[in-house]
């Protein structure tokens, strides 16, 4: 369990994601079986007995209307760091294959108890925010910067080329990828456009092994095929630093994978936040609808 401060307020964050070994309540039900909606609501009570926590939230988009009622984390251990008046956000992993319901990924934005210190301060991308000029290494190991982007709609998230579950990486890749082809057909909103998927595994993946695994998904390793969708790595320290900013969680699992949140951001041609998406519920209609709203009004 970390503790970190999301923007300016104290925030918990339970990180999970990418596992190769479920939970003991979730075992016979891969992760890749559970969608991802996101959550915002307010703690009423926890029951350490069950590990549940009771929570009056704000309609969860595409699931459930807004109600009080009480939730299984996925990590019951953090229990104890949510007391009753604070105001969490988290993921809410419903299986499809059962009646399972876990929440992962939790945020405290606002303590009603303040009783601890976070270890490191993250914030929630906001419309409007600044984005810092990151600095990456791209497939073709070229050194690439946020900044020279600037002008375009950039459209960013965050991978790793080893992530076991379809669910995760996989399918936001996938999404990345029917959106590159829909903006081709638009030439004009082709050529305003850049899209980015970030690793955040520099231990293992390499500007060649970006390259291989990008190939994939773009169909081509063609001298021009990453022309308008870049693959990239930071430095581990400039990582630390993306991660705090984009609210990505991430965390060393067993067997050497990866735990971690998903976190996909669109940036409009003036290098600030238009739209942020946590989760991986959004969909690729959803952000194409952005894009053209973030190019047409810039």
């Amino acid at each position: 369990m970390r503790i970190f401060l999301a923007a300016s307020l104290l925030a918990l964050a339970v990180v999970s994601g990418c596992r190769s070994h479920p939970t003991p309540e979730a075992q016979g039900n891969s992760a890749a079986n559970y969608k991802v909606y996101h959550l915002r609501g307010k703690v009423v009570s926890t029951n350490p007995a069950t590990g549940e926590v009771t929570l009056k939230h704000e309609a969860i988009p595409g699931f459930m209307d807004a109600m009080t009622m009480p939730y299984k984390l996925k990590d019951p251990s953090i229990l104890s760091e949510l007391h009753p008046g604070d105001t969490i956000t988290a993921d809410v992993l419903v299986s499809q294959t059962s009646d399972d319901i876990f929440l992962d990924h939790i945020v405290v934005v606002a303590q009603g108890k303040p009783d601890y210190k976070p270890a490191i301060f993250y914030q929630v991308p906001a419309p409007g925010d600044t984005v810092p000029d990151f600095k990456l290494r791209n497939e073709d190991n070229r050194a690439i910067h946020l900044d020279e982007f600037r002008g375009k709609t950039l459209l960013l998230t965050f991978i790793y080329t080893r992530c076991p579950l379809p669910n995760f990486c996989p399918l936001i890749t996938h999404n990345f990828a029917v959106i590159d082809r829909q903006l081709a057909a638009t030439p004009a909103l082709y050529a305003k456009t850049h899209l980015l998927c970030i690793s955040f595994d520099p231990d293992h993946d390499t500007p060649a092994r970006l390259r291989a695994y990008g190939a994939q998904y773009i169909g081509s390793d063609a001298r021009n095929a990453f022309a308008h969708w870049d693959f990239a790595v930071p430095t581990k320290a400039e990582l630390l630093e993306m991660a705090k900013y984009f609210d990505v969680g991430i965390t060393q699992g067993p067997d050497d994978t990866i735990t971690h949140t998903l976190s996909t951001t669109l940036i409009d041609p003036r290098g600030k936040v238009a739209q942020f998406y946590p989760g991986n519920e959004w969909t690729p209609a959803q952000v194409i609808a952005d894009v053209r709203k973030t190019a047409a009004s810039s």
